[in-house]
C-alpha cells in the first residue's frame, strides 16, 4: 500500500468485562483474566478507562492489570487531578485523554481541546515528565487536530463512533462522508507529527476502512469484542478482528 507506515496495533478495551463483574457485585469475570487472554489472542495492548464513578473498571483492576502485564497498558481517564494523581503513581505506558460525562451511557464525541489549550497543555506536562506517552481522545475536526499538536500530545485517538452510528443506521451517504472526513484528517493529523489512533464503536462491518488508512498506527476496540465474546469466546473474538485488520491493512 502506497503510504504504508508499519503493522496496524490492535489496543483490545477490558471495561466491560468489569461492567458484567459489577453488575452482581462478585469477583468474576475478571478484567485481569480477560487481558491475559486478549494478549494471548494478539491483542498489543490492553485499555482501561478508569471513570469517576467507578462504574466498571476499579482502582484494584489498574494496581493488577500494572503487575500482570507483559503488552502496554492504555490508561483513559478524565483530565481530572484524581485521575492525574493516579497515572503518575503507576505510570503506565500511555495516557489517553478522554472528555467524560457522569449521566453518559459511553463516551460522547471528542475532548474539546481547542477551548482549553493552556489547561490541558499545563495538565499533561507532568504526564509527559513521567514517561507516559499522551494520547487525546478528539472528533476528526482540523482545530482540535491542530490544538492537539500544540499542547504537545504525542498521539490522537479519532472518534470513530459518528462512522460507526452512520453505517448501523443504514444512512451510507453520510457514513461515507464521515469515513473520508477521518481519511483526511489521520492524513493531516500525521504531517503534523503526531501518532494518528482510531476507536469507538469499531465492528467486523466497519473497521476495514478505517484500519487501511497507512496513517493510523493503532485502532482501540472493547464493547464489540466483549460482546462478541458471548458468542465466539473472546479469544477466537479477537483473532477475528485482527484477520480482519490485517487484510485490509494489506
Amino acid at each position: 500500500m502506497t503510504g504504508y507506515l508499519g503493522k496496524l496495533r490492535l489496543g483490545v478495551n477490558i471495561d466491560h468485562v468489569a461492567t458484567v463483574r459489577n453488575a452482581r457485585g462478585s469477583a468474576y469475570p475478571d478484567p485481569v483474566r480477560a487481558a491475559r487472554l486478549a494478549e494471548q489472542a494478539g491483542a498489543d495492548g490492553i485499555t482501561a478507562h478508569l471513570r469517576e464513578d467507578r462504574r466498571h473498571i476499579a482502582d484494584a483492576d489498574i494496581d493488577a492489570l500494572m503487575e500482570a502485564l507483559t503488552v502496554p497498558l492504555n490508561f483513559e481517564m478524565a483530565a481530572t487531578e484524581e485521575m492525574q494523581a493516579i497515572a503518575l503513581r503507576h505510570k503506565p505506558h500511555a495516557v489517553c485523554i478522554v472528555p467524560e460525562k457522569r449521566e453518559e451511557l459511553t463516551t460522547e464525541g471528542g475532548l474539546e481541546v481547542a477551548r482549553q489549550e493552556n489547561r490541558l497543555a499545563h495538565f499533561i506536562k507532568p504526564l509527559r515528565d513521567a514517561g507516559c506517552r499522551v494520547s487525546i481522545f478528539i472528533a476528526a475536526d482540523r482545530a482540535q487536530i491542530e490544538a492537539a499538536a500544540r499542547i504537545r500530545a504525542e498521539v490522537v485517538e479519532l472518534h470513530t463512533g459518528a462512522y460507526c452510528d452512520l453505517h448501523a443506521e443504514g444512512r451510507f451517504e453520510e457514513r461515507d462522508a464521515e469515513l473520508e472526513r477521518l481519511r483526511d484528517m489521520s492524513a493531516y493529523a500525521h504531517s503534523l507529527g503526531l501518532e494518528v489512533h482510531a476507536g469507538h464503536g469499531l465492528t467486523y462491518d466497519t473497521v476495514a476502512p478505517i484500519a487501511a488508512f497507512p496513517e493510523v498506527m493503532e485502532l482501540n476496540i472493547g464493547h464489540f469484542l466483549i460482546g462478541e465474546a458471548i458468542f465466539r469466546g473472546l479469544t477466537p473474538a479477537i483473532a477475528e478482528m485482527r484477520r480482519v485488520m490485517d487484510e485490509a491493512r494489506t
